[in-house]
């Protein structure tokens, strides 16, 4: 808040106030934490760990709702904690139809949000929660079975401060060529923070549209692929082993995706409209990399598109971009893993006495793996499922609920329907809105971290 205290009083907006006591309040909490627990040894527990991970981001999001609401320029609850913990999951779903009017200390904060949440995740699911030991609950690792075998550093925060460098390299380096395709520095600061982070707020009401360059789309196409990569793989494509880079399962995977689903959209656009093939590439390759990255960028409205298109577009959503990334979605290393089980499990009924056993990167993926990653999927399946019909209550249009709930459990931002990319999240009423941003902080934990504290054998001893 201190920084976007800065760009306030450097651009001379109205919002100084607003975050100069927004910083202070901030103070207040971050003391009475350190006061209390200063003098205390010892690690937190699996139990402990679930409640801390998720308290602290619902209070992060709180807090980060403050500048919104004492400016005015959000100034009901439901709506800046919907802001807040939409930027902080990197979901990008907005209830602003006005963003042109907020003044640049605001827009700050608010694409910093999203930034200090992708790189967030990665910073928690290196340095804490494997030293809670909670295996298929983190986010990702660098000792994850199917993706890494072995550690990229011998020490846990060296690896932190390389990833992070990473981070901000690559947030600095398309910034300048976002300046370089014409577009000014702020914005192309803030897009840079939207990008990396994968997820979808822009300084302008019209996105990435308000800069009709070709040059510009190619440049943020390029960036959200690698947002959606593992930043583990990243680090050592850096460090002089691209090789690794190139040889991942799940990178392959993500490649072919991300050209199969271009092509299909890509044909159907010059099929169905007079776009050029030029064009309709780019559109359909911004559309599938957005989506798939979970990014959420847009500079055309798909929901304009012929409905097999629009299906394209939302069997999309659930992908999700690779383990170790900043995207959201079910993650594609357990999608390629659920199906090389159900494909196998054919060969066994073939061959009963066969050991036939589900290798991923060339290793042995343990059956407990298998079973957690069946257990994810159900539970997405069915929370999904659930949600949708929560949301109708609120939101009697079946494709506006459907869409709205896959993109906030997905973090990807962008509905369907009324909340399609020509629209904003800002007419579905408090209830949804609270329920969606529920869904978005589940969605970003990976399910069983929120979904655990609702069990009532969480609470016994």
């Amino acid at each position: 808040m201190l920084l976007s205290l800065i760009v306030a009083l450097m651009s001379g907006g109205d919002d100084v106030p607003a975050l100069g006591i927004s910083a202070a309040i901030c103070l207040i909490p971050g003391l009475l934490s350190y006061l209390a627990t200063s003098k205390n040894s010892g690690s937190l527990s699996k139990r402990e760990g679930f409640l801390a991970v998720t308290l602290g981001w619902m209070l992060v999001s709180i807090l980060g709702s403050l500048p919104y609401l004492i400016s005015g320029y959000i100034p009901r609850l439901a709506d800046a904690f919907f802001e807040s913990i939409s930027g902080f999951t990197t979901t990008g779903a907005s209830v602003v139809d006005h963003i042109d009017s907020f003044p640049k200390g605001l827009l700050f904060w608010r694409a910093l949000t999203q930034w200090l949440g992708g790189i967030g995740v990665i910073v928690l699911a290196l340095s804490f929660l494997p030293a809670t030991g909670m295996g298929g609950l983190k986010l990702f690792s660098t000792e994850g079975p199917g993706v890494l075998k072995e550690k990229v550093t011998p020490r846990i925060y060296q690896t932190v401060k390389k990833i992070l460098a990473i981070y901000l390299i690559l947030t600095l380096l398309e910034s300048i060529l976002l300046m370089l395709g014409g577009m000014p520095l702020f914005d192309s600061i803030c897009h840079a923070f939207s990008t990396l982070s994968a997820s979808s707020f822009s300084t302008k009401q019209a996105g990435l549209a308000f800069w009709p360059s070709t040059f510009i789309q190619y440049v943020v196409i390029l960036f959200m692929i690698l947002a959606g990569t593992n930043f583990t793989l990243l680090l050592y494509a850096a460090t002089g082993k691209p090789r690794k880079l190139l040889q991942d399962e799940e990178f392959r995977n993500y490649l072919l995706l991300i050209a199969g689903f271009t092509a299909l959209i890509g044909g159907g656009l010059l099929i169905t409209t007079s776009t050029g093939f030029e064009e309709a590439f780019r559109n359909a390759l911004f559309v599938v990399s957005s989506t798939l990255s979970t990014t959420g960028l847009v500079t055309v409205d798909y929901g304009m598109w012929a409905p097999v298109l629009i299906l394209l577009v939302l069997a999309m959503y659930f992908p999700g971009a690779c383990a170790g990334s900043t995207g959201g979605g079910i993650k594609i290393r357990r999608i390629v893993v659920l199906v090389k089980n159900s494909y196998l499990e054919i060969r066994r009924m073939v061959h009963p006495h066969a050991v036939i056993p589900v290798r991923f990167n060339g290793n042995i993926v343990e059956q407990k793996k298998i079973n957690n990653i069946l257990a994810f999927f159900v539970f997405y399946v069915f929370l999904l499922f659930v949600s949708t019909l929560i949301l109708m209550i609120v939101v009697p249009d079946p494709g506006t609920a459907l869409g709205s709930v896959a993109a906030c459990l997905g973090n990807i931002g962008p509905g369907l329907g009324l909340t399609g990319p020509s629209h904003t999240y800002a007419q579905i009423p408090d209830f949804g809105k609270w329920f969606l941003s529920f869904l978005m902080v589940t969605g970003r934990l990976e399910l069983f971290t929120v979904l655990a504290l609702l069990t009532p054998g969480y609470w016994k001893n």
